[in-house]
């Protein structure tokens, strides 16, 4: 009971840490918020940009008049013209990557403490300039808002992951500390049902029971935030992908530790209490064995439902008809899934009893009627060992449709991400280094055609150099494309461009000043681009050869290509600021602070998975090793009358199997089902997630196969006279 305790506050401590953590990071990036004001003697300027996958601040700041400014937390002043405050991170970028001096003009006075950033890892500089640097300036007010600001996770988000986080940790915690407490219940009850028997009063036996709980919850209470506090302090230099937190963010606050300390002996109060009642109110079946009560089945009501509601959904999206945006769904759908992980739990006994009783009459095997026989007549006791492992299957299909909804909404939904960085930023060498980065597809450039200077008037139009390779890979399809000519384009998705008539000539200046005229021809290619996209605006088509060697247009976009999964944008972005850190980069149809919040919201729930995953084990371990203490009475018995070693194992093995396998079973159908739903009422274009299926059929074979193998080394044919002597 003290070690399941320790484990599962640890865990719990854990999983209510996460929320904190985000809070601290939003709460700080509040204090920090620049605000407008009017007449002030400052102005500034705020810009986000991308340095490779990651996002990063800076606030230019420019005097306008004497008189103090105010000063954001974590700096004593504001830097003058020439002059930058940047966040260690930032400051340790500029020091080892000399190239990216650029990102930061002015010399570098000091550093921002902790109180001014969201997180050690951030990206953030003040840099001071002057008034007419600042094309889009903004007269300065204050530093900090009453509301949340450049949220590390959106509200909505956040959300989401509180109810997954309950989903596959804090409900099987619960399962795993009520089964220690049980399992340190039912090992006291012969004792107990003895103090019964001497004279004790049921009052004062059910105290006894329940001080020991309590004591040995509290005890691995404290060791476990204990333990959970060590953790903190070297997981937070560590860190997760896309999230490093300050130690002091991490810490446990006072109604964790409240919950903590009261609420584990508090359940193991309440589940000593029910597993001792019995010992306390019939000492006698205890002392003597008996026929044990069969599982109740009402439990199974709560199944229908939470199937009825989930299944509904799917129904309605199989037939056609899509039941996304309604304002129930947000409520239907989490009490649906719910219900099913509850009717999972309190209706795997009587399911297993009843399909245990078939096959011990059905059976012809000795060893499959010894197994099903002892299913049939003790159900709870494969509650116990199995519970946590199914919830883990259940929650990780759940844990699969959020992230899957979460890339619909932070991603593009074309296989094609587009990246365009201004060719003047660029050197050639640098271009030719960007196309050949690992992820990147294809390039091209694109321009304008030269007009004279002043004259906004004169007809203009949009030039793609690329050639027929490089113009399939950033659309969805073309035709009659031809290398070596110019061709005009045509896309019948969007209007066509009136300017573009053929035999009209438009001027394109090259990086050397020259001119290149191109005529707009008669042919053209049919192209069928993305939306949104770099290439849903041209006019035509040159090919490369066109261009004197050496040159290229000037004014152009360069723009790559690759796949748009999450991982090839992230390697691509950081590739893309090793070799030009400086450059200005748009990942086309996607916002940088959305993929890292992909990051976070995939770290975070990667998490819960681990501790999940721990707690599950954990209650099968216990709850298995307890089943084979449980039952080493009946095991000595059906050795002296001549059980083989192997008919016990077998035995053993399949007693742990069939309730596995009935309820990681049900655990994959139900949870497949949520995860639907969940994915039909958000209203993004994946519904039904097949690529997801084989994956949870693999785990819980997975877990099938390891849960058989922990049960053989649990079976022993040492004859203990004492277990003989009890039965």
């Amino acid at each position: 009971m003290t070690l399941g305790s320790a484990l599962g506050v640890s865990c719990l401590a854990a999983a209510l840490t996460i929320p904190g953590i985000v809070a601290a990071y939003d709460a700080r990036v509040t204090t920090r918020s620049v605000q407008q004001g009017e007449g002030g003697n400052a102005v500034y300027q705020e810009f986000l940009d991308p340095y490779g996958s990651r996002p990063m601040r800076r606030v230019f700041v420019a005097r306008t008049g004497p008189g103090s400014l105010p000063v954001p937390p974590g700096i004593t002043r504001l830097p003058d013209a020439g002059q930058a405050v940047v966040s260690p991170k930032l400051g340790e970028i500029l020091a080892s990557n000399p190239g990216a001096g650029g990102l930061v003009p002015g010399r570098v006075i000091g550093t921002i403490s902790p109180a001014g950033l969201g997180g050690p890892d951030e990206l953030y500089a003040y840099i001071g300039t002057r008034p007419s640097l600042l094309a889009q300036a903004a007269p300065l007010g204050q530093f900090g808002t009453t509301y949340a600001q450049h949220e590390l996770l959106e509200p909505s988000t956040l959300d989401i992951l509180r109810f997954t986080l309950g989903c596959i940790v804090l409900l099987p915690l619960v399962i795993f500390l009520s089964v220690c407490a049980r399992l340190s219940g039912e090992s006291r009850a012969r004792r107990l049902a003895a103090l019964r028997l001497i004279g004790l009063s049921v009052k004062d036996t059910l105290r006894v029971n329940a001080g020991e709980s309590v004591v040995a919850a509290f005890v691995g209470a404290v060791i476990g935030l204990v333990c959970f506090l060590g953790v903190n302090e070297v997981m937070a230099h560590i860190g997760l992908p896309g999230l490093r937190w300050y130690p002091a963010d991490g810490r446990p606050e006072w109604t964790t530790v409240f919950v903590c300390l009261l609420g584990c002996p508090a359940l193991a109060w309440g589940v000593g209490q029910f597993s001792a009642r019995r010992a306390a109110q019939s000492p006698i079946s205890v002392r003597r064995t008996g026929e044990s009560r069969q599982p109740r089945k009402y439990g199974t009501l709560v199944l229908i439902p939470g199937l009825g509601i989930i299944g509904g959904y799917c129904l309605l999206s199989a037939i056609g008809w899509d039941p996304s945006g309604g304002s129930g769904s947000s409520v239907l759908v989490p009490s649906a899934v719910l219900m099913t992980g509850a009717g999972l739990v309190f209706g795997l006994a009587p399911i297993t009893s009843w399909l245990a009783h078939r096959l011990a009459v059905s059976s012809k095997s000795l060893p499959l009627s010894l197994a099903m026989r002892r299913t049939e007549v003790d159900p709870g006791s494969a509650l116990r060992v199995v519970t946590g492992l199914v919830l883990l299957v259940f929650g990780a299909s759940l844990t699969q449709g959020v992230l899957i909804e979460l890339d619909q909404v932070t991603r593009r939904t074309a296989p094609v991400q587009e990246y365009s960085l201004p060719t003047g930023q660029l050197t050639p060498s640098q271009q030719s280094r960007m196309a050949v980065l690992d992820g990147v597809r294809a390039h091209a450039s694109i321009a304008e055609s030269w007009v004279v200077p002043g004259d906004k008037d004169l007809p203009k139009v949009q030039g793609l150099v690329a050639t027929c390779a490089q113009l399939a890979v950033f659309t969805r399809s073309t035709a009659d494309c031809v290398d070596g000519k110019v061709l005009r384009i045509e896309d019948p998705g969007f209007l066509s461009d009136e300017d573009a008539r053929p035999g009209a000539g438009y001027p394109f200046l090259l990086s050397d000043g020259r001119k290149l005229l191109v005529s707009v021809p008669r042919d053209a290619v049919t192209v069928h681009a993305y939306d949104p996209s770099e290439f849903a605006g041209p006019s035509l088509l040159i090919p490369p050869s066109l261009l004197p060697r050496g040159t290229q247009l000037a004014g152009a976009r360069f723009v790559l290509a690759s796949s748009s999964d999450p991982a090839t944008v992230r390697s691509v972005l950081d590739g893309i600021g090793g070799v030009a850190p400086t450059a200005s980069v748009e990942p086309v149809g996607i916002v940088i602070d959305s993929l890292a919040q992909l990051t976070v919201i995939r770290s975070l729930l990667v998490v819960g998975m681990v501790l999940g995953l721990v707690i599950g084990v954990s209650a099968f371990v216990v709850s298995v090793a307890d089943r084979a203490m449980e039952r080493r009475g009946q095991v000595a018995a059906l050795v002296l009358l001549g059980a083989r070693a192997s008919t016990l194992r077998v035995v053993q093995v399949v007693q742990v199997l069939l309730p596995l396998a009935v309820g990681l079973g049900g655990a994959v159908v139900a949870g497949w089902l949520a995860e639907s739903s969940y994915l039909i009422t958000g209203g993004g274009a994946v519904h039904w997630d097949w690529e997801g299926l084989p994956l949870l059929f693999a785990c819980a074979l997975g877990v099938m196969l390891a849960a058989a193998l922990a049960s053989v080394p649990m079976v022993r044919r040492h004859v203990d006279p004492e277990h003989i002597r009890r039965d």
